[in-house]
């Protein structure tokens, strides 16, 4: 490697600049191979802000019935059930112990319906029974939204108040995947009776999601490794429109493409661009298995989590380092 090509030390940084670090030393390297002056560095903008509760929820009539109304139907199990959710605990209970209840109550009532029971009913009260499982089938895909959406673990990951993700910092990331994974099964088989959601479980997965907003952090280190790297884009489109680009190199083109192919930020830049793709697609697969989310959402996803909108953080990096290796491969071709 030339002298040109040394590492720089970089020292101090925090957990959030170490792969920040890494993108300045290729810039500097690549500005001196160049024969150029390193660039002058910008700060991305930051991530944009979760919609607000009111955006992001659907709304859920409430369902009222007396209790005597509810006492007639005892033959479905409902009863206990029903007054646990109406005493003080259950009116206060986190938004994922809401889809619980309600995915309970659904079960019950839905084996009761096609169970012998209505046979034995008045017609008022089978009617009733009708009425009900028709509404908590229709009600239980938004009250699975809304405990997701409604949950501080998960609107947590998109929180701004963070940095970015570390190039070392894997604490906690497998077991977010593995909480995403179960979460989307939960969607996809809330109306499966044979499927079992135990509620220590779920919360596990909450307690894994509330470790890290790494949501926020890998979309950061996205919009920082993209600003950086066209800045040095941008050192290599100077070089190729300048008249004395191959005689100000350092070192004959191709030795320099190899050489700085082999430089910690390219590591970096190849672990960020698949655990994005990796969490960001379970994100997709998630949000695709629930229903069709409140416009704001809708937009969130398509600015921010998208795997194709060419502005999103993601494509916008895959193509920052396309034209990347588009204008090393111009140099060497010109200057070989």
């Amino acid at each position: 490697m030339t002298a040109g090509m040394m590492a720089l030390l970089v020292t101090g940084c925090g957990n959030g600049e170490q792969g920040d670090a890494k993108l300045i030393e290729y810039q500097r390297a690549l500005a001196e191979a160049l024969g150029q002056p390193a660039p002058e560095r910008t700060a991305p903008p930051n991530i944009g802000a979760f919609p607000e509760r009111d955006e992001r929820l659907f709304e859920v009539a409430e369902t009222r019935e007396g209790i005597l109304n509810v006492y007639a139907l005892r033959d479905c199990h409902i009863t206990q059930l029903v007054a646990a959710r109406n005493n003080q605990l259950g009116r206060v209970a986190p938004p994922s112990q809401q889809w619980i209840y309600e995915l309970e109550l659904w079960r019950r009532l839905h084996a009761c319906w096609h169970s012998d029971v209505p046979d034995s009913l008045s017609d008022a009260n089978r009617e009733r029974l009708e009425r009900l499982t028709l509404i908590k089938t229709e009600q239980l895909p938004k009250v699975s939204w809304n405990s997701l959406f409604d949950s501080d673990e998960w609107v947590r990951s998109f929180s701004r108040a963070s940095s970015p993700l570390a190039p070392d910092d894997t604490r906690g990331i497998e077991a977010q995947f593995e909480a995403l994974a179960w979460l989307h099964q939960a969607t996809v088989n809330q109306f499966n009776p044979a499927w079992q959601h135990q509620s220590s479980t779920l919360e596990n997965h909450l307690n894994s999601l509330r470790s890290r907003p790494l949501t926020a952090e890998l979309l950061r280190a996205l919009m920082l490794a993209e600003r950086r790297l066209n800045e040095a884009n941008a050192l290599l489109a100077a070089n190729l429109e300048s008249q004395r680009g191959c005689t100000a190199l350092a070192s004959p083109a191709g030795e320099l493409s190899e050489e700085m192919a082999d430089m910690a930020a390219f590591a970096w830049l190849d672990r960020l661009e698949s655990l994005a793709t990796r969490w960001l697609e379970a994100i997709d697969s998630l949000l695709a298995s629930h229903v069709p989310p409140p416009e704001a959402i809708d937009d969130y996803r398509h600015a921010w989590l998208s795997l194709e909108n060419p502005e999103a953080p993601l494509p916008a990096l895959r193509q920052a380092r396309s034209e990347h290796r588009q204008h090393w491969q111009a140099l060497v071709r010109r200057c070989t």
